[in-house]
């Protein structure tokens, strides 16, 4: 194919007066994990069902690997898969009849079959759990028994929709350098999240609040290119002292991290430091220095969430 491998314009889609999605523009290139990062209802799982044919839009057109949808969805079929928030497999069939339901699904029989699925089974480290029942599994189980079916007739493009929200860190961290294993050979991720520190693994990023994207681009240019300054602030008195700055129209977030405050000033403000220390609720001990920006600042700057505490 040439071109990317998702490209979307003035995407939207309404329930009613609800605006799920609106206006989103998307250029996704091949290999790439490409995150939706957002809270629950910013429209992450509205645009995965319309960029995968299950849902058509109300206006804006969609192209995914050369195909147009929705009216090619069937043709885009076999070229796709699709991991869901919600374990979509059958509790009553094991790990290994689930997969051989998908394969025959997908066309894939006799030795063909069983091969792709005892390599399947070795890649996720399923092959102790091949009759064990998927109602029986823990959640780090059944994510990685979920995304071998998704794998199992070697996507070009792979969708994954909140798929690590069941499981522990240990899971989702051993989960992500499966996904990385898969870019490395040539399969182009889509993922949608709401933790901050997997959509930093992401090689772009698009973030999104009540159905609009905010921003976009790697992780790294979005946390360099932020509108604010972040600032760190050792205090005794953490709690009065961020309901005062909070009060300043200069101050876009303050959170308290442990026994610090995190502040985050407008880039209008030359000096952030001084401008801190010469309010009247900054007292004489407190500490104050200016740290690197994180993705959740970022998430704060450019979200009507920016004064959130």
């Amino acid at each position: 194919m040439s071109g990317p491998v998702i490209k979307a314009e003035q995407l939207c889609r309404n329930f009613g007066s609800l605006k799920a999605v609106q206006d989103l523009d998307l250029e996704i290139q091949k290999g790439q994990i490409y995150g939706f990062l957002g809270p629950n209802g910013s429209g992450k799982t509205t645009a995965i069902r319309m960029l995968t044919g299950l849902l058509a839009p109300s206006s804006g057109s969609v192209r995914v690997l050369d195909s147009d949808l929705p009216q090619d969805a069937e043709l885009l079929r076999l070229r796709i898969g699709y991991m869901t928030q919600k374990f979509s497999l059958y509790d009553d069939l094991t790990v290994q009849e689930n997969l051989q339901f998908i394969a025959r699904i997908y066309g894939l029989s006799g030795r063909a079959q069983k091969r792709r699925i005892e390599e399947l089974l070795a890649v996720y480290k399923l092959e102790d759990r091949r009759k064990q029942m998927a109602g029986r599994m823990s959640g780090g189980q059944r994510q990685r028994l979920s995304l071998a079916a998704a794998v199992l007739h070697k996507p070009d493009l792979l969708f994954l929709d909140e798929p690590t929200s069941a499981v522990d860190p240990e899971n989702r961290r051993e989960f992500w350098e499966q996904l990385f294993d898969l870019s490395h050979e040539g399969t182009s991720i889509l993922v949608s999240t709401h933790y901050m520190d997997e959509a930093e693994r992401c090689h772009c990023l698009a973030i999104l609040e009540n159905g609009i994207k905010r921003a976009e681009g790697p992780p790294d240019e979005l946390m360099r290119q932020m509108g604010a300054h972040v600032v760190e602030i050792a205090s005794n008195n953490l709690r009065q002292l961020k309901q005062e700055l909070l009060k300043l129209p200069e101050v876009l977030a303050a959170a308290q991290l442990g026994a610090r405050l995190r502040v985050l000033v407008r880039n209008a403000v030359a000096e952030p430091l001084d401008f801190l220390a010469r309010q009247p609720c900054a007292g004489p001990q407190d500490s104050m220095s200016l740290v690197r920006p994180n993705l959740e600042d970022v998430f704060v700057s450019c979200t009507g969430r920016n004064r959130a505490g």
